[in-house]
């Protein structure tokens, strides 16, 4: 079962949290052996990824998630930077009493999630992202390269400011060629909730998604080389909406990052080896 609640914040703000538990944990969630915080993609909700419930079940992991500033039930945030997905998700650990927890984020929610291992170090266990951006304009990137036409042109009219972003959102329409046959059929199988949880970001359009993708191509406010906690990078081979170049050259800036890389794999079907990267998560966390 997923809880839904809100966070309150100053000036009349506020985050809507999920909270969902493996069965075995209870009502009080005492029994989950560790506590992932997910980190949604550009344009979803929040939800917590209902496909990896089996898996967590498995595994006694408890969920805990958030609408970015501007998604669903969360009041809007303009301005927002990478960086501040680690105040905001602080803040519901500490609403949560949660002391210490991994990060996984997946696509847009990658960067966020990494701010947390970065800007959190004494909480935060381990980070995974999956199919995440690197830093607009890294050192030694050719950013764009490999990138669908559809991602470029919106990721190039960011760069140009809010009122281009704004033009092309409004005469735009996304374009499903950007994903690969394995990414189709990841989506009509294991994966088509999140054709769910997009459609619910819909009216979101002009806000989360507008500010997520106004942060990625501005300053993030971290550096990626800063995160001392373990780090793991999945990148499918085949990502044509965030090229895998980007995986490699962020996995190549931490001390404690690890690469897997899925030769065959495109931007959602990569998920497929998300119940592996929580293995990887639950022995991160035993060592620390």
């Amino acid at each position: 079962m997923v809880t839904e609640t809100d966070v309150q914040l100053g000036a009349g703000g506020r985050l809507h949290v999920y909270d969902a538990g493996p069965d075995q944990a209870g009502p009080d969630h005492a029994g989950a052996r560790l506590t992932v915080l997910w980190h949604h993609g550009t344009s979803n909700t929040g939800a917590p990824p209902e496909p990896l419930f089996p898996a967590a079940r498995q595994r006694g992991i408890r969920w805990v998630s958030y609408d970015r500033p501007g998604y669903g039930g969360s009041t809007p945030r303009p301005g927002r930077d990478v960086a501040s997905a680690a105040t905001d998700t602080a803040r519901v650990a500490d609403a949560l009493g949660l002391g210490q927890f991994a990060v996984m984020g997946h696509s847009g929610g990658a960067p966020h999630a990494l701010a947390c291992g970065a800007l959190l170090p004494e909480r935060v266990l381990g980070v995974v992202c999956a199919a995440g951006l690197a830093p607009f304009r890294a050192e030694g990137l050719d950013w764009f390269a490999g990138m669908a036409p559809y991602g470029t042109a919106l990721l190039r009219a960011a760069a140009g400011g809010p009122a281009a972003l704004q033009d092309y959102l409004a005469s735009s329409e996304f374009d499903p060629d950007q994903f690969t046959p394995a990414d189709h059929a990841a989506l009509m199988r294991e994966w088509a909730w999140l054709g769910t949880v997009a459609r619910q970001a819909m009216p979101d359009r002009h806000r989360g998604m507008a500010d997520d993708e106004l942060a990625y191509v501005a300053p993030w406010g971290i550096d990626p080389g800063q995160v001392t906690p373990p780090v793991l990078f999945l990148h499918g081979g085949q990502d044509r909406i965030v090229p895998s170049a980007h995986g490699a050259w962020l996995a190549r800036q931490g001390r404690s990052a690890q690469l897997w890389p899925r030769p065959d794999d495109g931007h959602i079907s990569v998920l497929n080896s998300a119940p592996a990267a929580l293995d990887w998560l639950l022995e991160h966390a035993a060592r620390d």
